[in-house]
């Protein structure tokens, strides 16, 4: 039995560009919205069209920011999933949201079009790093929204951004313990990290200001972790925390390598050993649709050995590891071409990874080196 599919849609547009953003998105005066619901409903269904028979476990809308959507074309991009997939038992369909008042008004319509988790982008919790971090909410509206979205939503998500400059130890532990406060059963916690090509990065090279010392970056995941276990939200993921049964299943779906379709500019997708991605510019999308009633702009084939290798690096990113038998059997490859089993003695002597049998994951210690970590294990 197939696994139901996930469902990512991109909504490309924001108020403002965030300084720390590397995400595709736009900021554009003026929005024709029917225009673009039209054009995002033509790329679902042609999606639809190359995964007819599946379920769909999982909708997503992400961005730029979504909640600036109008909930009638929320509505519009559900019903049409549903018409044309059909939703497994107990569905989750996220979007994330900005906390401003503005974005807050629309949570009643959103719940009644069928979004039942929400992912609020906070960031924050004073007014000074909101302000720094390009943020255009202030702690009181952000509070604001909070509140309306654990009314009208089932489940509710909060992101909070760390690692900041000169942040330490202690005001990083009040925060979270604030955060916490709030009673959500989900939390993505990211350490600030200065991507290429955004305003930080110019600010960071021009000596504006200096990123926070790696080894007190360390010392602050490891509060996180420690601090978020004992209020019963477990890190299942390198950022992710949640009260279990509470994780995020379309995220999930992405970490364990299950098929999803992706609509929207620069969207990606995994569907049927294929490789997808949109056109990432609005207008560009905007123009392949009208020429080819979808946004398609790269279709490539994923060899075995490509899907295997994606699918032990995603997998690895979980703290319940990967089983490495299971997934040389899912592809028919042999594990020593997928692992290097000497370095993985290595790494968990050095307390990095854990090996029970065929099972790998990595520890604790060893998330904050991640990235340093996997090219070491891939064979």
């Amino acid at each position: 039995m197939e696994l139901p599919l996930a469902l990512y849609i991109h909504w490309p547009f924001c108020v403002s560009k965030c300084p720390y953003c590397d995400f595709n998105s736009h900021v554009r005066e003026q929005v024709d919205q029917a225009t673009w619901r039209e054009a995002l409903l033509a790329d679902l269904a042609h999606e639809a069209r190359l995964t007819e028979g599946r379920k769909l476990g999982s909708i997503f809308f992400g961005g730029g920011t979504p909640s600036l959507m109008p909930p009638k074309t929320a509505a519009a991009l559900i019903d049409a999933a549903e018409r044309h997939w059909g939703f497994a038992d107990d569905v989750e369909i996220t979007l994330e949201a900005n906390p401003s008042s503005v974005e807050a008004a629309r949570f009643a319509e959103l719940a009644a079009a069928g979004v039942n988790r929400v992912s609020l982008g906070l960031q924050a919790l004073d007014d000074e790093t909101l302000a720094f971090l390009g943020r255009a909410h202030r702690v009181d509206e952000s509070l604001s929204a909070l509140d309306t979205a654990q009314r009208h939503f089932g489940r509710v998500s909060i992101d909070l951004i760390y690692a900041r400059p000169d942040q330490s130890p202690k005001a990083w532990d009040a925060e979270l313990a604030r955060a916490i406060g709030f009673g959500t059963t989900h939390m993505s916690l990211y350490q600030l990290t200065i991507e290429p090509g955004t305003r930080f990065a110019t600010d960071v090279a021009k000596r504006q200001w200096e990123p926070l010392d790696d080894d007190v970056a360390a010392d602050l995941y490891e509060l996180t972790r420690m601090r978020m276990e004992a209020a019963g939200l477990p890190a299942y993921e390198i950022s992710n925390h949640a009260a279990p049964g509470q994780e995020s299943r379309h995220n999930l779906a992405y970490w364990r390598y299950q098929d999803y379709v992706g609509i929207g500019p620069g969207a990606h997708g995994r569907r049927t050993a294929m490789a997808t991605q949109r056109h990432k510019k609005p207008e560009n999308f905007m123009a392949a649709v009208a020429r080819k009633l979808h946004g398609l702009q790269v279709e490539d084939p994923l060899d075995t050995a490509t899907q295997a290798m994606e699918a032990l690096l995603m997998g690895l990113r979980l703290r319940e590891g990967v089983d490495i038998s299971a997934l040389s059997d899912r592809f028919a490859i042999g594990s020593g071409d997928l692992i290097d089993w000497t370095a993985v003695e290595k790494l968990a002597a050095l307390g990095f990874v854990e090996r029970e049998e065929a099972h790998l994951s990595v520890t604790p210690k060893g998330f904050p080196l991640l990235d340093a970590i996997l090219p070491h294990l891939a064979a």
